[in-house]
């Protein structure tokens, strides 16, 4: 911590199209060149090697390397310095830049650097910067700061300008954790959340008590707010000056009805935002440890809605050519139809054996999965009782999977892909079961 009389100033460096001047090209310089590019900075890296990432970003332009030590003059010009290499060279640019009025940070010595970076994040158009004189304790205010403003917990703004407007979020496969930060950014600047019933709802209470939130599940067989209502609810409040937030489960563009929607504001001129979520075709298998490719047994995978069942007249999904491949199928809405997909793609010469896994409730607490045979798996999801929500992946690397589930529990692990090891789910109906279990 600095002296009572030595308190940094802290201060806002404007760097677009300004100079600055990196020393050094390893593990401290890769993480402050992507924040100096960001902040709209030329930026000029000296060292002899560099890490693949600055190499990288140095062969599409976006940085200088010069491929050589630092040298006497390598600060002219520069707004700023960042000392990031081996002490003596450190030493020996902090002097440099002093002599030319020139700001440096140095990386390994702060007691001797001219300025401090700042423990800093972003919560929209709200900057934080944080100085503690210990970086880790800055990095831990920062995080509760930052995540304060993003939740809402915090109760402020994130910009300067109250928003308008539709936002259409992602808001993942169901474990409130996987939304996206932008997403959970402007859901707490939301006025009205228009909201799905597979969004992470639990996000809903962390709201203030003014949000008005309008629930438009659609239930399986049951009921269900109509597609033109919701269209005309966001319409609606757009227009009256509200900020309104679409909340949908997975990605909005994902059979999620998100371009529907998306339609019905723009041609109402009302502007739009589009913000991707975790698709849960793809967030489900892996919370599961099920890999939809992997390097032998599938080169791609195919995601499937099963909202009409083969041989339906309304289908247009080509069931002979799924039957007849061997990439990975991930299916939607497929449980109550299982039996009729099973049967279809072993007529058009799946074999009976293709291995199935079923997750029901993926990435929530009550996450059950299930390992079958197309020819079994219809028997299997009745003996289990699975139900809706349920995402079904059939191909070779259920096996994979299987596999990865069994040496976790030989290991004494959690399984693949649950996200607390410490509590594994216990072994019972639903739990993971290897293929000679079936």
């Amino acid at each position: 911590m600095a002296a009572a009389d030595d308190q940094p100033y802290l201060l806002g460096l404007r760097l677009r199209g300004r100079l600055v001047m990196v020393a050094g090209g390893g593990a401290v310089a890769s993480r402050r060149v992507p924040a100096l590019l960001a902040a709209g900075a030329v930026v000029r890296v000296v060292s002899p090697e560099v890490t693949a990432s600055l190499e990288d970003l140095a062969t599409a332009g976006q940085i200088r390397w010069l491929a050589r030590g630092y040298a006497p003059g390598d600060c002219a010009g520069a707004w700023l310095a960042c000392a990031c290499g081996p002490a003596e060279v450190n030493a020996a640019v902090a002097d440099e830049a002093e002599s030319l009025r020139i700001w440096c940070v140095r990386a390994d010595d702060a007691a001797a650097s001219a300025a401090w970076t700042p423990a800093s994040g972003s919560a929209g158009e709200v900057r934080v910067g944080v100085l503690s004189g210990d970086p880790r304790r800055s990095a831990r205010i920062r995080d509760a700061i930052v995540g304060g403003l993003r939740s809402g917990t915090l109760g402020a703004r994130h910009t300067r300008r109250r928003r308008t407007g539709v936002v259409l979020i992602g808001g993942g496969p169901g474990d409130p954790g996987l939304i996206t930060v932008r997403g959970r950014q402007l859901l707490a600047e939301a006025d009205v959340v228009i909201t799905d019933r597979l969004a992470p709802r639990s996000l809903l209470d962390e709201l203030p008590p003014d949000v008005q939130i309008i629930d438009a599940a659609k239930i399986p067989y049951g009921r269900s707010m109509a597609q033109e209502a919701i269209n005309e609810a966001l319409v609606a409040h757009a227009r009256a000056g509200r900020f309104v937030v679409r909340l949908k489960g997975g990605d909005p563009f994902v059979f999620g009805r998100g371009a529907e929607e998306m339609l019905a504001c723009l041609r109402a001129g009302v502007p739009v935002t589009v913000v991707p979520g975790v698709s849960s075709a793809v967030g489900v298998p892996t919370a599961a440890g099920i890999p939809v490719t992997h390097r032998g047994a599938a080169q791609e995978f195919h995601v499937v809605s099963v909202h009409v069942p083969p041989g339906d007249e309304r289908s247009t999904v080509d069931w002979e050519s799924l039957g007849r491949g061997t990439g990975t199928l991930v299916l939607l809405m497929a449980v109550d139809r299982i039996g009729a997909v099973a049967e279809a793609l072993m007529r058009y010469f799946r074999p009976a054996s293709t291995p199935v896994s079923v997750i029901a409730d993926g990435t929530m607490p009550t996450q059950r999965t299930i390992y079958s045979t197309l020819e079994n798996v219809e028997r299997r999801v009745a003996e289990e009782g699975i139900r809706p929500p349920a995402v079904v992946v059939v191909g070779d690397v259920v096996t994979i999977a299987a596999e990865l589930a069994g040496l976790a529990r030989e290991a004494g692990l959690a399984d693949p892909g649950r996200l607390d090891p410490a509590n594994p789910a216990p072994r019972g109906p639903g739990t993971p079961l290897s293929p000679r279990e079936q």
